[in-house]
């Protein structure tokens, strides 16, 4: 399923086909001339099933794979002229052989559950610390639990930034969960305000005071990290979910965490940049026994190029500050963003190859 973005009309989202077969279905984006529209997302009943971000004109196609049954699913792009397209997928999906390879990735799959319970478990305890050390008003307490919070969420973010409050559409930021917790100031909607961790990273290292309002971001985030917390234990996974959300943890690094933009007042960044690593890390992780039967080349460089990027990493670490890496301060940035750009690139191609191969695997 091709989808082409265009300047024309005043910004055009075109879907090549109007109908699917249920089954694994690989939608192959291109932005050819379109300024205002920079991403797309897969929706189902409010629900971001697969989506693509940062999709600047001229850059080179990039593709996700989901497994769709059979019902009306909308492609929704922030920025066109009509925002929404729909189509229609017909027929039931197979169900999985038993046995063999899809035995070992489905497998895959419940460990990663597992994985991602215990990462919201520990946000919530980071959580619950962060307002705390707010409320008592101690800011040398608040910003070092602000940064030891920071990686929960980074770690996981691609699976659980879909989830939209009750009563409320999947485009009003007002009730969309990953904007109340996790919103940069460079990308606020007027309309809703600021809320979340990085509100309250503004309140500890810009302004670097506790006040009414931070208390009550805070009371807030706690909030809906615990909402959050239950909605995660609805989540069931297709292989193609665990690779299309380690390729997008990588287009984090790349879209806001290289630049310095995640971070902006606690320059925390390479805290968020080992989280998102480590997150698309386990994803792969879980997939690794299956993959190792479908393709054992691209397995293998895989493997290799998170151990570049790792030992990279390890370059930045340093005890002494919270999180436990270099602050990502101006002058780190001009010296070495290249040069991790260049190593996260040469990790995020052959790892956009895996969706598609897990989903079609049989």
């Amino acid at each position: 399923m091709a989808v082409t973005l265009t300047g024309d009309n005043g910004g055009s989202c075109v879907v090549s086909h109007a109908e699917a077969m249920a089954g694994p279905v690989t939608f192959t984006v291109t932005n050819q001339t379109a300024t205002a529209i920079t991403e797309i997302e897969l929706m189902s009943d409010n629900r971001i099933l697969g989506e693509k971000e940062n999709l600047a004109p001229g850059l080179p196609p990039v593709s996700f794979t989901v497994t769709l049954s059979g019902g009306t699913y909308n492609i929704y792009c922030p920025g066109a002229k009509e925002e929404t397209v729909a189509f229609k997928v017909m027929g039931d999906v197979a169900a999985p052989s038993a046995g063999g390879l899809s035995a070992l990735l489905i497998e895959g799959t419940k460990g990663y559950a597992t994985y991602v319970d215990g990462v919201v478990e520990g946000m919530v305890q980071a959580v619950d610390h962060l307002k705390a050390t707010i409320d008592s008003g101690d800011l040398a307490a608040a910003q070092k639990a602000y940064a030891l919070a920071r990686p929960f969420y980074e770690r996981i973010e691609a699976d659980v930034e879909g989830f939209v409050l009750p009563d409320f559409e999947a485009t009003d930021n007002a009730g969309n969960l990953d904007y109340l917790i996790d919103m940069r100031q460079s990308n606020l909607d007027p309309a809703v305000g600021w809320h979340g961790l990085h509100a309250i990273e503004r309140d500890l290292f810009e302004k670097r005071q506790i006040n009414a309002e931070t208390k009550a971001l805070a009371a807030e985030l706690q909030k809906n990290v615990a909402l959050l917390s239950k909605l995660v234990e609805t989540l069931e996974y297709r292989p193609e979910d665990l690779a299309n959300g380690a390729a997008s943890l990588l287009e984090e690094v790349q879209s806001g965490k290289i630049t310095g933009e995640e971070e902006a007042y606690s320059h925390v960044d390479l805290v968020d940049f080992a989280a998102n690593i480590e997150g698309a890390q386990q994803a792969f992780a879980y997939l690794t026994p299956g993959m190792q039967k479908i393709d054992p080349e691209l397995t293998k460089q895989i493997q290799a190029q998170f151990d570049v990027v790792n030992q990279l990493l390890d370059g930045y670490r340093d005890p002494s500050q919270p999180g436990g890496y270099k602050l990502y301060t101006p002058e780190l940035r001009a010296a070495d963003a290249a040069k991790l750009s260049k190593a996260i690139q040469a990790l995020q191609e052959p790892l956009s190859r895996i969706a598609e191969k897990v989903a079609t695997a049989g």
